[in-house]
């Protein structure tokens, strides 16, 4: 081998090791992320937040207790979609319907109790 190539040879083996570091950072930080499918029933926490409601109203026996029911349900209707457009920052992954995806694979995230505990905390 020639002196030229002997000093190529470190050069090009460092230039593949940092392109190989670039490609895996790249999957790890962006492709894999974006693989990630979050699920939520919007549906089932709906219905249990109707259920809350309408159970508070029927044993209603005051104004009071009425008005709190009605606050109730404005202060859920206020915090879902505010708590459904955190959910992708807070996964990092795209989040859809539950009833709109066919079935899970293991890059699908049920995120459904992550979404009520934030429709709960005030």
């Amino acid at each position: 081998m020639s002196h030229g190539m002997k000093a190529l040879l470190p050069n090009a083996a460092l230039a593949l090791l940092i392109v190989a570091a670039a490609l895996a950072a790249y999957d790890r930080m962006v492709v894999r992320p974006g693989q990630v499918i979050g699920l939520v029933d919007v549906g089932e926490i709906y219905r249990q937040k109707e259920a809350e409601f309408t159970q508070l109203l029927t044993r209603a026996g005051s104004d009071g207790e009425r008005d709190k029911a009605f606050a109730m349900a404005r202060s859920f209707s206020q915090r879902l979609p505010l708590a459904l457009e955190e959910l992708p920052r807070d996964c990092g992954c795209l989040v859809v319907l539950k009833s709109a995806v066919a079935g899970s694979t293991p890059r699908t995230l049920d995120l459904t109790a992550q979404l009520r505990r934030k429709v709960e905390t005030p």
